[in-house]
């Protein structure tokens, strides 16, 4: 009696076990799709419009990128809300992220998110 009970018990544990090891995949529709991919480029900071710092891209064609976020350390260095920044050269080092999210419709929409990691004075 005590044998059949010790392998009905291991054959619950066994069957616990194997069920509770898979995963439940998250659809794309409700995930966040994030691509960092870090990237330099030589700019001329513009200055900041109160929700991105701007700066144009030298020898592209006055390229500008606008940077949604900043590393703090690289605001403990420069203090780009001064107007005294505006017009100064950089190596500019930045990542972007693709943030997948939802319109007032219920449609998917792809946001560029630019994060400035890395500035060098030039």
């Amino acid at each position: 009696m005590r044998t059949k009970f010790l392998f009905m018990l291991c054959s619950f544990m066994m069957l616990f076990f194997t069920l509770s090891s898979f995963k439940t995949e998250v659809p794309l529709s409700e995930a966040q799709l994030v691509i960092q991919d870090s990237k330099e480029v030589d700019a001329v900071y513009e200055g900041h419009d109160g929700s991105a710092y701007i700066f144009t891209v030298q020898g592209d064609g006055g390229e500008k990128l606008s940077f949604q976020k900043v590393d703090d350390t690289v605001l403990g260095s420069f203090d780009l809300s001064s107007q005294a920044m505006v017009g100064e050269s950089f190596k500019v080092t930045y990542t972007t992220e693709v943030a997948l999210t939802k319109d007032a419709d219920g449609n998917d929409v792809e946001t560029d998110v630019n994060t400035i990691t890395k500035l060098e004075k030039l």
